[in-house]
């Protein structure tokens, strides 16, 4: 009988023993990260360079809630995507079966940052016949705005009349690495953009699209309605319209509606049809 009852509360513990490991399996797979969702999300720790087209706007409105999918209630648009870094090298057939008809690629950040994709970016999307354009991802607090200008310029930014090159865009938006406004007050701030502007203007011939958010821009600079005239707007807003514009733009040129979308994230919609694409490329 001892001996019986022995190897009974071995089982019994060996049981015990099985049901923990299972129970603390489970209870580390629902806690892994990405257990829940694949998507990387944004917690606010960016690393130098990892800047790219939304990451505040994810950070600081609330997240994207989109499912990717293009609104459908326009008139005459063209779909596009921006790409950076993050999304490596990029299947620009595929992008190009889906409709996808121009890029964006992020080139610099700051005044030390260039993209290390650049090339396979900016050259794949040209090479499979889109329209395509390059950016910058602006950081006001690092170095004046010609300063930031001449590099972007010099590192990708330029602008050549071959009717597949689009003007180059300021990406100034919420700071994903301190300060919503890079520690300057609004009119710092818009100083610093007419620094960058007209230098890059200088530089290439062309006016630099300026990237950036309703919130973010009446915030930072006042809602200042000084550039509306000369620069197209790219407005970022995860939702079924573009909604209010920035102040001075009476329409916008580019609408990334969502960073949610198929092969790569970020979808943008051109406010027009190709032949209005073309034009704005041609200068």
């Amino acid at each position: 009988m001892p001996a019986h009852g022995s190897g009974t509360a071995r089982r019994g513990r060996a049981i015990l023993s099985a049901a923990g490991l299972f129970i603390s399996a489970l209870v580390l797979l629902v806690a892994a990260p990405g257990a829940a969702s694949a998507a990387p999300q944004d917690t606010g720790q960016v690393e130098p360079g990892e800047a790219s087209m939304g990451v505040g706007v994810r950070m600081h409105e609330g997240g994207d809630h989109t499912d990717g999918t293009p609104p459908g209630t326009l008139a005459a648009t063209v779909h596009g995507v921006d790409v950076s870094g993050h999304q490596g090298n990029v299947s620009w057939s595929t992008l190009w079966s889906s409709g996808v008809k121009w890029a964006y690629v992020k080139a610099t950040e700051g005044t030390s940052y260039q993209n290390e994709y650049f090339t396979q970016q900016y050259n794949g999307s040209y090479n499979v016949g889109m329209i395509r354009g390059a950016y910058h991802f602006a950081l006001p607090d690092n170095s004046s705005g010609a300063a930031q200008a001449n590099y972007f310029a010099d590192h990708g930014g330029g602008w050549s009349k071959d009717g597949k090159t689009l003007p180059g865009v300021l990406d100034i938006e919420y700071n994903p690495y301190g300060s919503t406004c890079y520690g300057k007050s609004q009119s710092a701030m818009v100083s610093w953009i007419k620094d960058f502007t007209s230098t890059y203007k200088a530089r290439t011939g062309r006016d630099a699209v300026i990237y950036t958010t309703t919130d973010w821009w009446t915030q930072c600079t006042g809602n200042s309605g000084g550039f509306g005239s000369t620069n197209p707007l790219w407005v970022a807003r995860y939702a079924s319209s573009p909604g209010t514009l920035p102040n001075g733009w009476g329409f916008y040129t580019f609408w990334q509606y969502t960073s949610t979308g198929p092969t790569v994230g970020d979808h943008n919609l051109f406010n027009g049809a190709m032949d209005r694409l073309q034009a704005l490329a041609d200068g």
